[in-house]
């Protein structure tokens, strides 16, 4: 019963977070246009990748450029597809897997920007066992379930690391967790010997013990979060879209440039851990650069794999860099 309020309370406290995130910038939108300017929506889970844009609002740059950009907080990547399905959003960011899921029967979405990937000095995801699991090496996890987000990219991710680190696909087994939240508890209690994390939980949950055994900083072709839009917003609101990533990508050059100026935006906008909140880094981001060919076609390969997609999607259906700043 406690472990289960405690997951109870994790998840409320996410959904709580989420709508917290979204809504200075929404006020301050809001504010600025006086009603009359066009709105951009762009859906915003609260996690390290969407730094940028609390950035761009705090230092000034989504003024005077005739759109009134609005970030509208999700605290799950269904209830973000779920806008998008509906036209309640203009973009969204996410993974180059769910523009694959949402352009399977055409092209409704295209990928315009990456917004995230892992580095060498920041992974995106760590692959973890569980305190008093003992395992230390993949190796150990041929057929252990691995606590993970089904059909999504930590699902991919964890697929591609551990083959590259030997395993064959049929010696991968994987448990659906969707709420991190909870993965990250049932590690931590051993209810789960392996799980993929993304940080800032992966880094706490090491803190706290976990064990790691692979993570992305080595494997930088895999994780890549993007900023996607729909189709009708390109035609329709593709000023507004040319605006919105050149200010996007003015804080990211700041960002880059002194990233510990932003390290208090970052804990007051993004929830890290207590246990590695003193000096947690702020990570690098990518400017101007869409995932490549290369990248896009092993996550079709992937997807078709899984029975996610019949036959792969073409890369210039779903990625451009016309956009780009």
């Amino acid at each position: 019963m406690k472990r289960c309020f405690r997951i109870q309370m994790w998840v409320i406290f996410w959904i709580f977070f989420g709508a917290l995130v979204g809504l200075g910038p929404i006020q301050s939108a809001q504010a600025a246009s006086g009603g009359q300017k066009k709105e951009l929506k762009i859906a915003l889970l609260p996690i390290l990748d969407v730094l940028p844009f609390f950035a761009a609002e705090a230092e000034g740059f989504f003024a005077g450029g005739g759109f009134k950009i609005t970030a509208v907080p999700v605290a799950s990547g269904l209830a973000r597809d779920g806008l998008m399905q509906a036209g309640e959003i203009d973009g969204m960011l996410n993974e180059m897997t769910t523009t694959g899921s949402f352009n399977r029967n055409g092209g409704r979405i295209k990928i315009l920007t990456s917004a995230r990937k892992a580095h060498a000095r920041f992974p995106m995801f760590r692959h973890l066992a569980s305190p008093k699991s003992g395992f230390t090496t993949p190796a150990d996890l041929t057929g252990v379930p691995i606590g993970v987000s089904k059909n999504t990219i930590i699902e991919y991710v964890t697929d591609r690391m551990l083959r590259a680190k030997g395993l064959s696909r049929k010696q991968i087994v994987v448990k659906s967790v969707p709420v991190i939240p909870e993965r990250y508890q049932l590690l931590m209690q051993g209810q789960l010997k392996a799980a993929t994390l993304p940080d800032p939980l992966g880094k706490s949950a090491l803190a706290a013990g976990a064990v790691s055994i692979v993570d992305d900083s080595a494997y930088p072709q895999y994780s890549v979060s993007v900023l996607s839009f729909s189709v009708k917003a390109l035609k329709d609101k593709g000023e507004g879209i040319r605006f919105f990533l050149k200010a996007w990508d003015r804080a990211v050059e700041k960002i880059n440039a002194n990233p510990e100026a932003y390290r208090a935006l970052l804990l007051k906008k993004i929830r890290v851990p207590k246990n590695v909140q003193e000096g947690y880094p702020v990570p690098y981001y990518p400017r101007k650069e869409v995932p490549g060919a290369e990248q896009w076609s092993d996550v079709m390969k992937w997807m078709v794999e899984k029975g996610l997609l019949d036959s792969p999607l073409p890369y210039k259906d779903s990625v451009t860099t016309a956009f780009l700043p």
